[in-house]
């Protein structure tokens, strides 16, 4: 947290950027340059976003780890009230029993691993991706386009 805005501001160097305040012609100072107390609130504001950003992600796996073990501990319950009480009752009830097991397998468990592998693709595109690469920082997205690259040549 500290020694990164100390060797900044001991350098010079202009890491803190804001877009407004050049458009604007209102640099606080000469030359572009912020002081060490600037450099230390964003080097402050950065740390608690990663911090936050670690324990989002954690608990995202979190919440995929308890629907795995949801899954697990639903399919032993329904394996042992479906099939095993029918096991030794006769061919018709353990042929009744896999049944039951088969929908109520493909219903709940099925589902649920479709859900799990939704939220879990949702997380990768909404949290992951976007938190390493989108910067509001107030530049217009631009798509690549073929049509505009043929265009300029």
């Amino acid at each position: 947290l500290l020694p990164k805005p100390y060797f900044m501001s001991q350098q010079g160097h202009d890491e803190v950027h804001h877009h407004n305040d050049e458009e604007n012609g209102e640099d606080a100072e000469e030359g572009g340059e912020h002081g060490f107390g600037e450099i230390l609130i964003h080097q402050a504001i950065e740390t608690i976003e990663f911090v936050l950003g670690m324990v989002s992600n954690t608990a995202s796996y979190l919440r995929l780890w308890a629907l795995s073990l949801a899954h697990s501990e639903l399919a032993t319950v329904f394996w042992e009230k479906a099939m095993l009480s029918t096991l030794n009752i006769n061919f018709f009830a353990s042929y009744i029993g896999f049944g039951v097991f088969a929908g109520v397998t493909f219903g709940v468990l099925l589902m649920m691993d479709v859900l799990e592998c939704f939220l879990h693709a949702l997380r990768l595109h909404w949290v992951e991706f976007q938190s390493k690469f989108f910067k509001a920082d107030g530049v217009r997205f631009a798509p690549y386009s073929f049509k505009q690259v043929i265009k300029d040549a």
